[in-house]
């Protein structure tokens, strides 16, 4: 687990996937200073604890006001907003989040602004770009490459040597064989086993993974 980060955290996002983030936070001994979200009711406003309030609601999206000494990460899941809000945002104010139960191997490479859920496993020289989600006991093999804004979902598992592009969904429980690429945009359904490489922009489901009609 790195140092906790001597400056305040935001959220943006106010949904499901920033209370996860927002627990994450927590065991790390912080608090999130607010979150940014459309919904000025969204889930997050009401994550109280009886140590904390809930955090603030800061404004929209589209009205982002980060001061320089304020840090933020990406907690929404929609992936084609993120990567759209994701270009507003400054670089250099990203933060990773990276849940104290997560197992992140010292010779992997990490960009800004991921999240890295419990009992997540990124092991030996996975190398993860900029504002990826490992999420909740995931398991990035060997060699692996997860491109920008990717999200490895809940209990999907990638096998050594993966391949995965910017901004593409490897669902829930999916199982993706050694050395097969994902193309970016794809969308890997719930408990799929992917056993050959995918184009970009391909959506499958099913055992062994299959191609949804357009």
């Amino acid at each position: 687990m790195p140092p906790a980060p001597a400056f305040p955290v935001v959220l943006i996002g106010g949904g499901g996937h920033a209370l996860v983030v927002a627990e994450a936070l927590r065991a790390a001994g912080l608090e999130p200073a607010g979150f940014y979200d459309d919904d000025p009711l969204a889930r997050m406003g009401r994550f109280s604890s009886a140590h904390a309030p809930a955090p603030r609601h800061l404004g929209t999206l589209a009205r982002i006001d980060l001061p320089p000494d304020v840090r933020y990460i990406l907690a929404l899941g929609d992936l084609p907003l993120r990567r759209r809000v994701a270009a507003t945002l400054p670089y250099e104010q990203a933060v990773s989040v990276v849940h104290a139960e997560a197992f992140v191997a010292p010779s992997s490479r990490r960009g800004v602004g991921l999240f890295i859920g419990p009992r997540a496993v990124v092991h030996t020289l996975a190398d993860l770009d900029d504002h990826a989600i490992i999420n909740t006991a995931a398991v990035v093999e060997h060699e692996c490459h997860v491109g920008e804004g990717a999200h490895i979902a809940p209990g999907a598992v990638l096998g050594g040597n993966v391949r995965v592009g910017p901004h593409a969904l490897v669902g829930l429980g999916a199982r993706v064989l050694p050395g097969v690429s994902i193309g970016a945009r794809c969308v890997v359904g719930a408990g799929c086993v992917v056993l050959r490489d995918l184009p970009d922009d391909a959506r499958v489901v099913g055992v062994p993974a299959r191609h949804l009609s357009k």
